[in-house]
């Protein structure tokens, strides 16, 4: 059986705004993460999927700590069983287990540096972490680049000379070299076409089976997700309203924001007319988020209790969680794969 690789417990971030009012006035903030919490088992993949502005990318950047979290913990097992709060490592104790969790970013096009050679960039991670003799090097440059799919002859080029697929294959290279255990992608494949998207996908599960790789997979396009996931996680407005097995929650949705993200599904036959759930009302203003459940203002199914009460995420079924007062009562529509 698996075991947890990575448990977020409580996990908040807030933002501070800019004011126009004076000087010595108190800064205000907004809370972009509230109260995230979720575990992660070893070789697993779990989506996180929203709106554009729901928390997403932050999750992702607060598990990496490319940005800090305002609280919470992200509680990392390590290979020899150590159990550590990766937010909280300071100096060596933060080297020591940096290597272990990278992130794929959603743009191949900025997140490589057109002054480095490719060789270069791959390499970075290496000689930032492991002293390596440059045969040593040369040779894990070398494997990691055939393995992602590279021509290891073009290493010495810059990033203009590739194509936007053969950029994430870099990047996908640059994350892979340091031998980590825990991947975050970024909309990895959101900036390519869809045939490219389909080999970067294809490529990024042979790599999970060889590697033993750990996936937290954050995209918009919920056919992908359905395809690489083991488990999917809903965020609405910096909350997880939904989390479970792929096949449940695509069949079975059991929060009403899932259901509306669902029907937005492309359908590949041109003849089925899709009977789309489209969302009245404004998405919430998340400097002032309405009481009781975020989503009631758009939600058809809101009663009095949806306005008043803010619904707690629970385990309803095996494994699927969802923070709906009235999970159990509605009677959801899912994806058809008949």
């Amino acid at each position: 059986m698996s075991k947890t690789i990575l448990a977020v417990n409580h996990l908040n971030k807030d933002f501070q705004v800019k004011s126009d009012k004076k000087l010595f006035s108190k800064p205000s903030y907004i809370r972009v993460l509230n109260n995230i919490s979720f575990e992660l088992m070893e070789g697993e993949t779990l989506s996180i999927v929203g709106e554009s502005g729901c928390g997403k990318t932050t999750l992702g950047r607060c598990i990496v700590r490319g940005v800090d979290a305002t609280s919470g913990q992200v509680m990392y097992r390590a290979e020899d069983e150590e159990q550590v709060d990766f937010l909280n490592l300071r100096g060596k104790a933060f080297k020591k287990y940096r290597k272990d969790i990278q992130m794929i970013f959603q743009d191949p096009y900025s997140s490589l540096s057109p002054r480095m050679s490719v060789y270069d960039i791959i390499a970075e991670p290496l000689l930032a972490n492991f002293k390596l003799t440059k045969t040593e090097l040369n040779e894990r440059v070398t494997h990691i680049a055939e393995q992602t799919g590279l021509n290891v002859s073009y290493l010495k080029r810059y990033p203009h000379a590739f194509s936007g697929g053969q950029r994430q294959r870099i990047a996908i290279a640059r994350a892979l070299i340091s031998q980590p255990r825990l991947i975050v992608c970024d909309e990895a494949v959101s900036a390519l076409d869809v045939s490219i998207k389909a080999q970067i996908i294809n490529l990024l599960k042979d790599l999970q089976q060889q590697l033993q790789i750990t996936y937290i997979f954050i995209s918009h396009d919920l056919s992908i997700v359905q395809n690489i996931s083991d488990r999917v996680a809903v965020m609405h407005l910096g909350k997880i309203v939904e989390i479970a097995p792929v096949d449940s929650l695509f069949e079975h949705p059991k929060h009403p924001y899932t259901e509306a993200l669902l029907s937005a599904v492309p359908e590949p036959d041109p003849d089925y007319k899709k009977d789309r759930i489209i969302l009245e009302g404004e998405v919430p203003n998340p400097a002032n988020p309405p009481s009781g459940c975020h989503f009631h203002p758009r939600c058809m199914y809101k009663t009095d209790k949806c306005v008043q009460q803010e619904p707690e995420l629970q385990d309803i079924s095996d494994k699927h969680y969802v923070a709906c007062h009235y999970a159990m009562q509605l009677n959801l529509r899912g994806v058809n794969h008949a």
